[in-house]
């Protein structure tokens, strides 16, 4: 056995089980040609979500021109742009009588805008066929381009999400690529601007618990207002192995701990992604009741 593999600590139970819901959303993103993050990711929580007939739509194709290491959506070469896919997000999300969707993408540094128009496109697409559904998304850092941010923001998502991932120091070997500062940037922006903010960190790759606190800090400074911390699980032997398997205890602990920062509210757990329970918290925030 490798050793580099780590056995999954007991508290890492996933259900199987599927409902009809489950169907129905299996059947909508197959006719109507999207792509989840839930598969590209191999989410652990996609059964729950997707049983309560939700999943968060990945755009702008199934190809990362980023090559993360932590990240199991597929690396290469991105097709065109298609026209036609917001139209589709806006179908499934009609369909499945969304009240609140989450819109994610794969990085698209080959384009000039990085994908905002897209995501604008998306937003709207979904406001005109589904009025009173709520729309977050989860935007790349469009390489610092202040502008696709505006881009996005005009479109006026409920929540604008954007991660950190991980502490500055593991950059250069987790996110290559990416930038600490810039990202920090674009929450600032976004969050002067008056949106409703949203990032999320791994924990279990190597990171120091005093530079967690640090970026907790970081992110908070830049007018963060809702945290998600959840552990990195490897997706393959080719991606980065896990240092630390952190218990659930120490999970509820840091949140805590950063709540006293000023966040929101700060959703923790092992098995916590990005979009674990979203609706909840995004829809409370979106409705103004914010630590601004």
């Amino acid at each position: 056995m490798d050793p580099t593999v780590k056995r999954l600590p007991p508290w890492f139970r996933t259900s199987l089980s599927t409902t009809g819901r489950f169907a129905s959303v299996v059947n909508l993103v197959r006719q109507n040609r999207l792509h989840t993050v839930c598969e590209s990711a191999l989410c652990p929580n996609r059964n729950e979500c997707w049983n309560a007939g939700t999943a968060t739509f990945l755009i702008l194709g199934d190809r990362c021109t980023r090559r993360c290491r932590f990240c199991n959506v597929p690396q290469g070469q991105p097709a065109g742009i298609d026209g036609d896919e917001p139209a589709r997000v806006a179908s499934a999300v009609e369909q499945l009588r969304l009240t609140y969707a989450v819109v994610t993408s794969v990085t698209r540094d080959d384009l000039p805008d990085g994908g905002a128009r897209v995501f604008a496109e998306v937003i709207g697409a979904i406001r005109r066929s589904s009025r009173h559904c709520r729309v977050e998304v989860l935007v790349p850092d469009f390489q610092g381009s202040l502008a696709s941010l505006e881009t996005v923001l005009n479109a006026r998502p409920d929540v604008l999400n954007h991660n950190i991932e991980t502490v500055p120091s593991l950059y250069p070997r987790v996110r290559p690529g990416a930038d600490y500062e810039r990202s920090l940037l674009l929450l600032r922006r976004a969050a002067e601007r008056g949106a409703a903010t949203k990032t999320g960190l791994m924990l279990g790759l190597g990171e120091g618990i005093d530079e967690v606190r640090t970026v907790l800090h970081d992110m908070r400074s830049a007018g963060c207002e809702i945290l998600t911390l959840g552990q990195y699980l490897r997706p393959s032997v080719n991606h980065l192995p896990v240092e630390r398997f952190y218990r659930p205890e120490e999970f509820a602990a840091l949140r805590q701990e950063a709540l006293t920062f000023g966040f929101f509210e700060v959703i923790a757990g092992p098995m916590v992604r990005s979009s674990y329970q979203a609706a909840r918290y995004g829809t409370e925030l979106a409705a103004g009741e914010r630590n601004l």
